[in-house]
């Protein structure tokens, strides 16, 4: 999904338009996550980019677009340019020394 969004309506406040856009997107990235996934592949990950206009945009987490389009509201601004992307991504291993913390928390309940 790549879109300009627009923060203003002759009849619909702002806030509820932000609301609308906040449920786009939610059913936009519920969508892709039921598509079939690579063989190669855990999940599906999201690139997501947001910015005033598609020049000037920064990358930004999943879990901040909401956060990212109450920002736009409060700075005023009329369109807001938001990017997500879904990618294919495999889950990395956890590191060693959480590994060994975490056996060494089962044990100390084996004693009792």
């Amino acid at each position: 999904m790549k879109k300009t969004f627009q923060l203003t309506h002759e009849k619909i406040q702002p806030a509820r338009l932000t609301d609308a856009i906040k449920h786009e997107v939610k059913k936009y990235i519920k969508r892709e996550r039921r598509l079939a996934l690579p063989a190669d592949a855990d999940f599906w990950a999201f690139k997501c980019k947001y910015g005033a206009t598609a020049d000037d945009c920064i990358e930004i987490h999943e879990a901040e677009i909401n956060k990212y389009i109450d920002k736009s509201l409060a700075d005023n601004l009329t369109s807001f340019y938001l990017e997500v992307i879904a990618q294919p991504a495999t889950r990395s291993k956890r590191p060693e020394t959480y590994q060994d913390a975490n056996d060494d928390f089962d044990d100390d309940f084996d004693d009792e």
